[in-house]
């Protein structure tokens, strides 16, 4: 990867991070803020749900304005957005200027992923794509990890003001990063601004196969979120397994989605096959959770079983990211990135009531197997998606 292009990633990667505190600041802090802002727990729920849904409407239309403005002036404003909310949040911290600032910063979320990608997929080499995808996923994880110790113990220590302003601090930070940096982002974002000269068709993205990847994006979102979020309730409740192993499995899983990203990277740079390999390690994944679901494990089994189904799941993120790319015409990746990535905000709405609905109902063990139905029919729509791309004209060359 050559100088100018590393330091393009490592801007990115840094704003993609940021994006992540911006998304956990407030449900990290949720044990603090009741007391804080003399509100219940719905009412904070609604704030998040404010965040979400204004993030899933604003999306796919930032993501066509990401491809006429340029992708680096677009996630300047994300930073920008963000801060000033959270800078607001810190100034202020009233609820109802929490709804306005959950609004604000979650339409600064819609910009994050269709820019990111678009300058990823335009600044770095083709055979370091895959790396630079899954370098971009770590961050962003890695921000989101960070946030709940950090913001809890500045809250407990001095107030929410100062984890409010300790989240502005971070797109301050991230924002003066990006525009003083590397000129090379900066060359590669207007490109999206040339509009075709006489005589030559405008860039379209292939509808169909946009359709198919935003409904893989929602099933990633509803399986992984079942793991992540219900996974401790459903071992407990259906499977008798004591809370403290079923959080140092979870634990064994969200540690090794990491690793597995980082690896999955780095297959994705030596492999054209990337509906086979996300394909397969989502396979794999489902017959792990099989076993859980059917094989009586002891606690150090499960946790590694737990780990290994955490690590597949990671590998599938940069083939996954590669399939969109393959999919998106040169010059259209922001509407292309943000138009699928609205499957993640759907599968995030709908995936608490569904799981939610199996516990209550009394069948905590349907959360798992919904799980393993879900990453089998990921699997089957990535492996078909690779099949249905090799030869679609227009779309190669446009990448090439």
């Amino acid at each position: 990867m050559s100088q100018s292009s590393s330091r393009l990633l490592m801007r990115v990667a840094a704003a993609h991070s940021v994006s992540h505190v911006h998304i956990m600041t407030v449900p990290a802090m949720l044990p603090l803020l009741p007391g804080a802002m003399g509100v219940g727990f719905v009412d904070l729920g609604l704030a998040i749900s404010v965040f979400n849904g204004v993030s899933a409407v604003a999306q796919a239309p930032l993501g066509f304005i990401v491809d006429r403005v340029g992708a680096k002036p677009m996630l300047m404003s994300a930073l920008a957005l963000g801060t000033l909310s959270y800078l607001l949040l810190a100034v202020y911290p009233a609820y109802f200027c929490l709804l306005l600032c959950m609004a604000v910063a979650g339409f600064a979320n819609g910009i994050y992923h269709p820019a990111d990608y678009s300058l990823l997929s335009r600044g770095i080499e083709s055979n370091r794509m895959g790396r630079a995808f899954s370098l971009h996923t770590c961050a962003g994880s890695l921000g989101g990890a960070l946030t709940p110790p950090v913001m809890v113990g500045l809250g407990v220590a001095w107030g929410v003001r100062w984890a409010f302003a300790a989240a502005a601090l971070a797109g301050l930070l991230s924002l003066a990063y990006l525009a003083f940096g590397d000129r090379h982002a900066a060359a590669v974002a207007p490109a999206a601004k040339k509009s075709p000269g006489p005589g030559k068709p405008k860039v379209a993205i292939p509808i169909a196969a946009i359709g198919v990847l935003t409904f893989m994006f929602m099933l990633l979102s509803l399986s992984t979120g079942s793991i992540e979020r219900f996974s401790v309730t459903s071992l407990m409740q259906g499977f008798g397994v004591p809370l403290s192993t079923a959080n140092m499995a979870l634990t064994a899983y969200m540690f090794a989605v990491a690793c597995g990203v980082l690896a999955g990277g780095f297959l994705a740079d030596r492999t054209s096959r990337h509906g086979m390999l996300a394909g397969g390690a989502f396979a794999a994944a489902a017959l792990l959770v099989v076993v859980v679901i059917c094989v009586p494990l002891p606690a150090p089994l499960l946790v590694g079983i737990m780990g290994a189904v955490g690590f597949l799941a990671g590998m599938v993120s940069p083939s996954r990211d590669m399939l969109v790319r393959a999919a998106s015409p040169a010059g259209a990746e922001g509407r292309t990135f943000g138009i699928v990535s609205t499957g993640f905000n759907v599968g995030g709405v709908a995936g608490p009531v569904l799981f939610g609905y199996l516990i209550d109902r009394g069948w905590p063990t349907g959360v798992l197997w919904a799980t393993v139905l879900l990453m089998s029919v990921t699997a089957i729509i990535v492996m078909l998606q690779e099949r249905r791309s090799v030869g679609r004209p227009g779309v190669a060359a446009s990448r090439a």
